[in-house]
């Protein structure tokens, strides 16, 4: 089966640049694209939207902003197989189904919509927190130049190397398609004096001390990507600091920011980790939030 490239959809500015996001991919990778669009009856936000009437006024209009906003994109990408569902059904529930079928979920920002917004909040982070597929999220303003040559597609790397292989992955499948560098990231602190045992210690020795040692942590990691991809140009950057701070340096030259998560169950709810978290809000170009195999649902 081929998984399609998804968008969700909700009539914000960041919404359809996440689906010109998600064409221009459907198009590289050569899948197809589907538009997802959820909804409920919502009263007072249709008449400070100046949409009249019932729920089937309502549901008239959602239909024909759907169809305005498809249109765009198959006329830009008159090749490109695309599907529309438009459902009335809780937001959550619908994207989370739509994303364990895609290749990848694409959704907008911040988005603040009048009638579902997917804003990086309680409905963004359950999506993300809850599915089992990669996650892109784009704001309002990502246009297609961002993708232009010399911009790298940048990833976050940490612990063993089978800790980040699903982001590592992503990571390099994305720019083997752009023809883009990647750049892998691991960022070191200085740990507490007794955080290593006697094994660590000689082998920080062995490898000349902490920085030389996360540089060979890291190029092992990096090793079996660059094997698997060799036609895919990589940096390596091992720099001290907090990953988030680190990562959010070099977001600048960035047409795309990777990063992996495990979600996290609290009594409130699912949470993201704080380094997938901090990219969402302060980095300007699309995130990709790449769940470990192992993460817990």
């Amino acid at each position: 089966m081929t998984r399609p490239i998804t968008a969700g959809v909700d009539g914000t500015q960041e919404s359809l640049a996440a689906l010109g996001w998600a064409a221009r991919e459907a198009v590289r990778r050569d899948r197809p694209l589907r538009v997802v669009h959820a909804w409920g009856f919502q009263p007072q936000e249709a008449l400070e939207a100046g949409i009249e009437g019932d729920a089937d006024s309502q549901a008239e209009w959602v239909h024909s902003a759907v169809t305005e906003a498809v249109t765009t994109v198959t006329e830009r990408h008159p090749e490109l197989e695309v599907t529309t569902d438009v459902v009335q059904a809780p937001v959550v529930d619908t994207l989370v189904a739509a994303a364990a079928d895609a290749e990848l979920l694409v959704l907008g920002s911040r988005g603040h919509g009048p009638i579902v917004g997917f804003l990086l909040g309680s409905i963004g982070q359950q999506v993300i927190a809850e599915t089992t597929r990669p996650v892109v999220l784009v704001r309002a303003g990502d246009q297609p130049s961002g993708e232009a040559a010399g911009r790298e597609v940048v990833v976050g790397q940490q612990g063993d190397p089978e800790d980040s292989a699903d982001a590592l992955r992503f990571a390099f499948e994305t720019a083997a398609a752009r023809g883009a560098t990647v750049r892998v990231v691991r960022a070191w602190t200085l740990p507490p004096v007794f955080a290593y045992s006697p094994g660590s210690l000689k082998l920080l020795d062995e490898a000349g001390g902490l920085e030389p040692y996360e540089k060979k942590a890291l190029a092992a990691a990096v090793r079996p990507w660059r094997e698997r991809f060799p036609e895919v140009p990589v940096e390596e950057h091992v720099e001290m600091g907090s990953a988030g701070q680190v990562l959010l340096s070099v977001a600048g030259t960035a047409q795309l920011m990777v990063v992996g998560r495990r979600a996290h169950r609290t009594a409130v709810g699912a949470r993201i980790g704080s380094v997938a978290h901090g990219m969402l809000h302060h980095a300007d170009c699309p995130v990709a939030v790449v769940p470990h195999v192992s993460a817990e649902r």
